[in-house]
């Protein structure tokens, strides 16, 4: 693939020497993805797993988190208000996603988010060699492999943070 996509996910993954694969991803007319990423993966031969979903988080303290798991795996609520010492914690609303993380629902990127944004890292994200994350840019992704993700993470807590 010859294109390139510009965004601070990707300078991060450039200024690291990550080397990284752009996923493209059809939009339709109303720049919503035209097929779910998954069945885009599983068509050209990658894990639809894999995909590091970028999950946000508003606490009872008014703090966002973002937690980045892979696979289907569902967050474990319980044990994400004991890690986070919180005790009232729900899913970002739509129009809070953008505010908090700096990025729309659909590109949403587990790294070169804002200073102020805590990040959890699930642990089940390194079960993968390869994992896929948004890219930060609507209709790309970008694949890399897990160990190079790792590297590009930075004061992120990490943890077992999905349902078993």
């Amino acid at each position: 693939m010859s294109q390139t996509i510009d965004s601070p996910v990707t300078e991060i993954l450039n200024q690291l020497a990550i080397p990284f694969d752009i996923i493209e991803i059809p939009l339709s007319e109303d720049k919503k993805p035209i097929r779910n990423l998954e069945e885009l993966l599983t068509s050209e031969g990658l894990d639809p797993s894999s995909v590091v979903r970028s999950l946000l988080f508003k606490t009872g303290s008014d703090n966002f988190v973002l937690l980045a798991v892979a696979g289907g795996g569902r967050a474990d609520w319980s044990v994400l208000r004991k890690h986070l010492n919180e005790r009232k914690l729900r899913m970002a609303e739509f129009d809070e996603v953008e505010q908090a993380s700096g990025y729309v629902i659909g590109a949403v990127p587990p790294i070169a988010l804002p200073e102020n944004l805590r990040v959890l890292v699930d642990e089940s994200l390194f079960d993968y060699d390869n994992v896929v994350i948004g890219s930060g840019v609507l209709g790309y992704a970008l694949g890399l492999r897990s160990s190079d993700l790792k590297k590009a993470f930075t004061g992120a807590d990490y943890g077992q943070f999905l349902k078993e």
